[in-house]
This record gives C-alpha cells, sequence and structure tokens, in this order.
C-alpha cells in the first residue's frame, strides 16, 4: 500500500470522527452566517443559546441537517486532500533532494513548497468536492416553519412568551435539496460559492503548513533528546499542534468562509434585494453596504471553536491511524519474508 494511500484513508478516518464530534457546532456556525436579520444582530444570541432554540423550536435532528452528505463530503474531501497532498509533497521532496545535490538547499521541503503543495491539493479538492458542499450548507440553513400562535386567542398584540408552533411541510432530505438547487441554479448551481472557496483553499495551506512547521522543529528536538521519529510524539501534542496550526489558519481566511456560505445557501427570490447576490462580487458589495465589515465575521467564535476543534481531532487519529497502518504492514512484511522457505 502507497504512503499517499495510508494518509488519504487515514485522513478520510480522522476527518468523520471529527465531523461527528462537532456537526451541531458546524450548523449552528452555517446559521449565524448566513443570517441577514439586523433585530436579531443587535440581541447578540450566543451559541449555546442558539443551539439551545434550535432544539425547542425545530428539535435534535435540525442540529444534525445534511449530516449525511457532510459526512460523505469529509470523507471524500479529506482523503482528495490528503492523497494529492503526499503525492505532490513526494515529488517536493524529490525535487528538495536534486537540489541538494547541486548545491542548493539542505534537502528539506521549505515553508514556500509546503505552502504550494498544499494550495495545489486544496484546489484539486475543492473542484471535486464543492457540490457535495453545497448540498450540506443548504440542509444546514434549511429552517423548519414557525408560526406565533396567541394560546388565549385575543385580538391583543401578541405577548412575548407566545407559544411556536413549528412544522415542517416536506421532509427535506439530500435528493430534495438536490432538485431544489438544479431548479433553482441549474447544473452550475453545484459549483456555487467555487470561486471564494478556491481562495480558501488558503487556509488549509496556511494550517499544513504552521502544523508541519511546528511539527518539525518538534522532531528535531525530541532527535536531540534521543528519540527521533514520530515515536517521541504523543497524540495529545499532535492534538494541540492540529489545533495552534488550525487557530491561525480560521482567523485570516473566516470572512471569505462567510462569503462562500452567503452565495451557497438558498437565495431569496423575492423580497428585500439585499439578501440576493449575483456572484462573489455582488456577495461582498452588498455586505459591505448593508452589514458593514462586521458583517463578514459572523459567528466567527463559533467557528474557531468548531474549527480548532476538529482538527485536532483530524489530526490526532490521522497520526495514530498512520502509524497503526504502517505498523500493520511492516508486521506483515516480517511475516511473509519468515515464511518463505529457505
Amino acid at each position: 500500500m502507497s504512503d499517499a494511500l495510508i494518509n488519504g484513508l487515514a485522513g478520510a478516518g480522522g476527518g468523520i470522527i471529527a465531523q461527528l464530534i462537532t456537526y451541531p457546532l458546524q450548523t449552528v456556525n452555517t446559521r449565524q452566517q448566513t443570517d441577514r436579520d439586523l433585530k436579531k444582530e443587535k440581541r447578540k444570541v450566543g451559541t449555546i443559546e442558539q443551539m439551545r432554540q434550535v432544539v425547542k423550536q425545530e428539535g435534535w435532528e435540525r442540529l444534525y441537517g445534511g449530516l449525511t452528505p457532510s459526512l460523505v463530503g469529509t470523507a471524500a474531501s479529506q482523503g482528495v486532500y490528503y492523497y494529492f497532498y503526499q503525492i505532490f509533497r513526494n515529488k517536493a521532496e524529490i525535487k528538495a533532494l536534486e537540489n541538494r545535490k547541486r548545491g542548493i538547499g539542505d534537502g528539506s521541503v521549505g515553508i514556500l513548497s509546503s505552502l504550494i503543495v498544499a494550495a495545489l491539493s486544496g484546489c484539486v479538492n475543492v473542484l471535486l468536492t464543492n457540490p457535495i458542499w453545497v448540498i450540506v450548507t443548504r440542509m444546514q440553513t434549511h429552517k423548519k416553519v414557525s408560526k406565533k400562535v396567541n394560546p388565549n386567542r385575543l385580538a391583543t398584540p401578541v405577548p412575548e412568551d407566545t407559544v411556536l408552533s413549528v412544522f415542517d411541510p416536506l421532509p427535506y432530505g439530500t435528493v430534495h435539496a438536490i432538485q431544489e438547487l438544479y431548479d433553482e441554479a441549474g447544473f452550475l448551481g453545484f459549483w456555487k460559492g467555487v470561486f471564494p472557496t478556491l481562495i480558501m483553499v488558503s487556509n488549509p495551506a496556511i494550517q499544513f503548513m504552521l502544523y508541519e512547521t511546528m511539527l518539525k522543529k518538534l522532531k528535531k528536538q525530541r532527535s536531540l533528546l534521543g528519540t527521533p521519529g514520530n515515536n517521541g510524539i504523543t497524540a495529545w501534542e499532535i492534538f494541540l499542534l492540529g489545533a495552534l496550526a488550525k487557530l491561525g489558519a480560521t482567523g485570516v481566511t473566516y470572512p471569505l468562509n462567510v462569503v462562500k456560505a452567503r452565495l451557497q445557501a438558498k437565495q431569496v427570490s423575492t423580497g428585500d434585494q439585499r439578501h440576493q447576490y449575483k456572484g462573489t462580487l455582488d456577495a461582498i458589495l452588498k455586505m459591505i453596504r448593508y452589514e458593514g465589515f462586521n458583517g463578514f465575521y459572523k459567528g466567527m467564535s463559533t467557528k474557531i471553536v468548531q474549527s480548532v476543534l476538529a482538527a485536532a481531532v483530524l489530526f490526532m487519529i490521522k497520526e495514530e491511524l498512520v502509524k497503526g497502518a504502517r505498523l500493520l504492514l511492516d508486521k506483515g512484511s516480517i511475516h511473509t519474508v519468515k515464511s518463505k522457505p529457505p
């Protein structure tokens, strides 16, 4: 089994586990990003409170809306990303060794090369998996219809403690979301938000650059202490490195994430023109005009918690799966050699 395939499968496995743990936070964050209610903005409802409201008004299942396509998307995205990352990384390492023979560099992959490798892997990933994430965004932002009902049925202003009657007129599953998107925007609709998403490949690029730089330094320190390689690095340390790397990357690219979510969510075809986006530039200009620059950072605290936790779990699980797979392969090869007749 090739190193690229091991990393691809391990990345997919780690991504699925991280997604299951953090999915409710992701759903709330997507709703925060796509929310354009200025009155709600003034109330500043926190993440925990918003999760409580979703559960109370729509049920627990809405926190996991779009989970099935999201798991498929996570497995596909992580698998594709790590597979191509390892392929491009191997080529970069070969190039670095060739440069060393010519007296250029020390034979290791530099920060710029790591950034390019991560960016190329991200672009391939975005182009192949964007349709899945458009569907996930649609399902996360789909809300059950709420009606305000006065329990006393009096012809008086509706009080604050009005009972909410919630119903879902039609089941909203993956097939429904796909059909709705196709009817709205055709085949190209599945690549909505692809432009800001392509720019956002700088997020995993920055993330992996920071991660590998910190990991390289930690390995170097451990080798000086007499414990070379991954054996001297614990899963908890990998967890912390992944969290720090994601924290730095998220802070830089978050505004693009909000623009992407706005484009991928269901567009309002009638009514307020402020809620209708024709493209990336139109969305950016309208957000600046009607919401100010604060609109680009809606739900950022939720995103940081979700992203950092997911990335930390992903890195930890991935590294453990890679080490386990290599150990099994090594044992298998040793057993094969021993079993051969002399």
